[in-house]
């Protein structure tokens, strides 16, 4: 085949993906869908939700999850169960130090007056338990406020006295403990630290945030968050040399507890892939009231389940072939609970599918995305989602311009705007990046909302909820899990259509990023490109054995790319000193190095804060997504130069030494085995002792 009828058949193959129906699904399953998922349901969910408190290990997660467990028995699941895990400060899951739970009974800051009586209540865990920060410990303390500003560096201190004072912080309270608390004496913090940064970073002066301590305290205190325009009158009165006394009364603290997640599953109808399952994910804590993050989440995939079980007893659609489960733990820190705790579990997964604030209506200003997995794990279950986000685009955008659209998935509650989804690739701070890890490698499709300018703050209410933005996240959702748990070899062919037209799309992107690159980066670029594409391929094996035509086209297809971006340059030569050596993952302890309220290597390295590559900023992403990346590509055969090769290639170009002393400080931290020793490499004596 030349190259010109490849590329014409590749256009066919993209007109054909245009169609009325959306791609990949029949249409029977196809409209069943879209009639039945409703988002005004979903959002009634919701609103029940949102009145818990829902903090890791507590009450109102509790009573949280029970109203999942209750909805879910209601609906006809056949499988509903709350898993419970240790939750105690001391039991490991992997790499997550499981916090103990955390509970408040009361709490309220006031302003005295002259003489020492209250005068103003500032704060009521009755009224708006989002002003108590998350670990706050039991406290009854009369004190000054102290402007102690960013309150992060020791030169905030100078000449303040803020022993047994209240401090006043713009920072988040674990930032600030260690130095005022620890190092200074002081009672406890009241923070107004602001919004997560976008556009409208500081804009509202009412907002509260959600605020947090050290769930691990050599030094246990209490901290109130206030709104940025009562830090303003403050910050202005102790200026003028005012005296501003107030008197905290806290009752909380941590406590042994657990880990409840709700899981329930619908079983599978092929007996040979019944015990495979595609999972449905979300997190359920979050403080009150936490309707988009992540409420919304956790009502979409409880309204899916409902969909699918009403559907399937009704004979409406076929149960899918592989088994679906459904699961609602604590965000991150759950779900490494989930997988190192029930590693059968663990082991049945095939791909997961994470919603994580996926409801955000036009006061949020939120901006939905498809989220494609890891560049280190290639699976076409990215393009499943692509294809269906694209589908969904089309038609929404339709129906609200006034033209015909077969598939509006507009609520007659909600808004008939279009969706406008945008594909984005791999962004991190949810579980999905948990089932991605190398230590599973389970392909995760991540459906999200962002920015939202009320995340993490008490704007953050079922009223900004659109159930239009819900019933479109669930009709994807279900419709991607449906295609992941019948993909086998019946539908490969179609499966294989999908990818192979957006690596087109792909190779056209790396054509544009290798412009500017030197020869050696982006030869790297080229190399690591065709190495994803032929993973792409290769992932349909992943769920069924691959017909040998097909592969056969598979093959055909990478030599055209071949052809498109020029050939494969040669592989350098074998890499010599620190860059030689060669790591495998230490399969006994698993997940990701940053947890959710605890850092393993800061725990496990005592020179972790000192690491260049946490703090680097490449082309397209952050010290983190190095990072993250960097763990997952050690295979046991990639040498640290092949794998500084393939980070840069994913991210932009990073130093290779930089990603040595990282590999070499996991290695110190337990988390690495040496493949190759690095007494065995030359000039490679010490790892840590490189100079940048």
């Amino acid at each position: 085949m030349t190259a010109r009828t490849a590329l014409l058949a590749l256009l066919l193959a993209a007109r054909a993906l245009h169609a009325d129906e959306p791609p990949l699904l029949r249409p029977d399953v196809a409209r069943a869908l879209a009639s039945e998922l409703s988002g005004e349901s979903a959002k009634r969910n919701l609103e029940s939700l949102v009145g818990n408190h829902r903090m890791r290990g507590s009450r109102g997660f509790r009573a949280a999850a029970d109203h999942v467990a209750a909805q879910l028995r209601a609906y006809g699941l056949p499988q509903v169960d709350v898993i419970s895990l240790p939750a105690d400060g001391t039991q490991f899951y992997g790499t997550q130090k499981g916090r103990p739970a955390w509970d408040a009974d009361f709490a309220e800051l006031w302003e005295l007056d002259g003489e020492g009586r209250p005068h103003v209540r500032l704060a009521s865990w009755e009224s708006m338990p989002l002003t108590l920060a998350q670990d706050s410990e039991s406290a009854d303390v009369k004190a000054d406020l102290v402007d102690v500003g960013d309150g992060t560096r020791a030169a905030d201190y100078e000449g303040k006295d803020c022993r047994g004072k209240i401090v006043l912080s713009s920072s988040q309270p674990s930032a600030v403990e260690k130095l005022a608390v620890e190092a200074h004496g002081a009672a406890g913090i009241v923070s107004y630290a602001q919004n997560q940064r976008t556009a409208w970073w500081g804009e509202n002066e009412n907002l509260v945030r959600w605020g947090h301590l050290d769930s691990f305290p050599r030094t246990p205190t209490f901290a109130f968050m206030v709104t940025l325009k009562q830090a303003r009158q403050w910050k202005d009165r102790l200026a003028r040399g005012e005296r501003i006394p107030l008197h905290a009364v806290v009752k909380a603290g941590r406590h042994p507890g657990s880990y409840d997640i709700v899981s329930a599953s619908i079983p599978g109808a092929d007996p040979a892939r019944r015990s495979e399952e595609i999972v449905f994910s979300c997190h359920l804590d979050h403080p009150r009231p936490g309707a988009n993050d992540n409420a919304s989440g956790c009502a979409t995939i409880l309204e899916i389940a409902r969909a699918f079980a009403k559907l399937t007893r009704e004979g409406r659609i076929d149960a899918p072939a592989r088994t679906l489960r459904f699961v609602w733990p604590p965000e991150i820190e759950g779900t490494l609970a989930l997988l190192n705790g029930r590693p059968e579990m663990a082991a049945r997964i095939k791909a997961a599918i994470h919603l994580d604030m996926v409801g955000g209506g036009p006061e949020t200003k939120a901006v939905f995305h498809v989220t494609r997995g890891p560049a280190s794990l290639p699976s076409f279950a990215y393009d499943v989602g692509e294809a269906l986000a694209e589908f969904v685009n089309r038609e929404t955008d339709a129906f609200a311009a006034g033209r015909r659209a077969d598939y509006p998935l507009a609520a007659r509650e909600g808004g008939k705007e279009g969706l406008a989804a945008q594909v984005v690739e791999l962004s991190l701070g949810s579980d999905h990046q948990v089932y991605s890890d190398s230590s599973w490698g389970i392909p995760a499709l991540y459906f999200n909302d962002w920015p939202d300018r009320y995340i993490h703050t008490n704007f953050d209410t079922s009223a900004n909820i659109d159930p239009t933005k819900l019933q479109r996240a669930a009709f994807l959702a279900a419709a991607a899990g449906y295609v992941l748990a019948d993909a086998g070899s019946a539908n490969a062919q179609a499966l294989w259509q999908t990818v192979r037209v957006r690596s087109l799309r792909r190779a056209a992107t790396m054509l544009e990023r290798r412009a500017g690159l030197s020869a050696a980066d982006a030869a790297a670029l080229v190399r690591f490109q065709r190495w994803y594409e032929r993973g792409m391929a290769d992932s349909l094996a992943r769920f069924a054995p691959v017909p040998p035509a097909l592969r056969a086209e598979a093959d055909a297809h990478l030599a055209l790319l071949d052809r498109v971006w020029g050939g494969v340059p040669a592989p350098l030569p074998a890499a010599v000193g620190p860059g030689a050596v060669v790591y495998s993952r230490n399969p006994a302890v698993k997940g990701t190095v940053s947890a959710f309220g605890y850092e393993y290597l800061d725990d496990h390295y005592p020179k972790a804060s000192e690491l260049k590559l946490p703090g680097f900023t490449g082309a397209r992403g952050g010290g983190g997504d190095y990072a993250y990346e960097v763990l997952n590509l050690v295979d046991g055969q990639r040498t640290a130069a092949d794998i500084r090769d393939a980070v840069s290639a994913i991210y932009g170009p990073v130093p290779l030494d930089l990603v040595v002393e990282y590999l070499g400080a996991l290695r110190e931290a337990g988390l690495l085995e040496d493949i190759v020793s690095p007494k065995d490499v030359p000039n490679a004596s010490s790892l840590m002792e490189l100079k940048h």
